[in-house]
């Protein structure tokens, strides 16, 4: 099996940071992507920055030179620090990673149970 585990989330004042971490455990063999999306109340999940397969490394717009996504391949464990937040910001996040097993050896989506993020006075 394969988990993913998240820290981080709290309440924070707008303008304040916060470092959210999610780790990979589990009997992997490769993980092709992983990154964070998030889900504000009454709103669809969205991406909020990612390592992708193809190398690539999308963010949101609306996190564009305020957010870094950052990653410890040893650790299988990505990071993403928030700076600058604003209200707006406001959502549970959750960690997905598109993980190879062994065994199976079948890429799968994983996801995290999801960390509160709160920018408010």
């Amino acid at each position: 099996q394969v988990q993913l585990v998240e820290s981080g989330g709290g309440l924070v004042q707008p303008g304040g940071s916060l470092r959210l971490s999610c780790a990979a455990s589990g009997s992997i063999f490769r993980i092709n992507g992983m990154g964070w999306y998030r889900q504000a109340p009454g709103k669809q999940r969205e991406l909020v920055a990612a390592f992708t397969s193809g190398g690539t490394t999308p963010y949101a717009d609306s996190v564009k030179g305020r957010f870094t996504i950052s990653r410890d391949s040893a650790k299988n464990t990505v990071y993403l620090q928030m700076s600058s937040l604003k209200p707006e910001d406001t959502a549970v996040y959750y960690c997905n990673a598109n993980i190879i097993r062994y065994g199976p050896y079948l890429p799968t989506d994983y996801w995290g149970q999801g960390t509160q993020v709160t920018v408010s006075y």
